[in-house]
């Protein structure tokens, strides 16, 4: 019983981390898209800065569930939590990788007048946020319904994306003098479309730790 015990500690100490990491890369995202709308670069040089932090506790995160499985040889369940961990720390990283890419066309878009209001790019990121919420507490709370509410939202993101496409380009046709700005605005939409496919990914992995089997919420 005790040496269960323990395993159930290291578990939730998992999720802990996981939860931490979830939350920088949420605060990395609002960080990027407020310099962005507001074309701070320092705020911007701050979220490449602070994507250190991220960047170690994946790996701290990474070493403790390694430690764990070659220490408790967790079979079943308990090894798909594990494996899952692994797999969602990824899907975290990766997220807080794309706001330092934001962050970085926010830096080459400078202080050209901007053309934001143009795009659904907050539309997209306030969704996405709404996302990665949802997607840490299904993992938390092992709830396989909020799971699928994120892909839900990922199609609403997909859309806003095809949009803003086509927005841009079509601008960008009529005003090639603003040939940097715009393509820097294309990048983003692209960023922020994959932190909402990752997001996805993350759901994935949770209900596959819920129930045993894998799913495709956007087949």
């Amino acid at each position: 019983m005790v040496i269960r015990e323990n395993f159930e500690n290291n578990l939730k100490e998992l999720k802990r981390k996981i939860n931490e990491m979830g939350e920088l890369s949420i605060d990395a995202l609002e960080k990027a898209f407020t310099a962005l709308q507001t074309q701070d670069v320092e705020i911007a040089l701050k979220v490449i800065e602070e994507d250190t932090d991220i960047d170690n506790l994946e790996l701290e995160i990474n070493q403790f569930a390694v430690w764990l499985m070659a220490k408790e040889q967790p079979v079943a369940r308990d090894l798909r939590v594990v494996v899952g961990v692994l797999k969602i720390s990824n899907g975290v990283e990766r997220i807080a990788d794309f706001a330092v890419n934001i962050a970085k066309s926010t830096i080459k878009i400078g202080k050209a007048n901007s053309l934001l209001d143009l795009t659904d790019l907050e539309k997209m990121k306030d969704i996405s946020i709404l996302m990665l919420k949802k997607s840490l507490k299904s993992f938390l709370e092992e709830d396989i319904a909020l799971a699928k509410e994120v892909s839900d939202l990922e199609d609403e993101v997909d859309q806003y994306n095809i949009e803003t496409y086509k927005k841009l380009t079509n601008y960008l046709s009529e005003h090639p003098e603003e040939t940097n700005q715009l393509v820097q605005l294309l990048f983003v939409n692209r960023y922020i479309e994959r932190v909402a496919d990752h997001i996805t990914n993350i759901a994935e992995s949770t209900a596959f730790l819920i129930k045993g089997q894998m799913f495709d919420f956007n087949p």
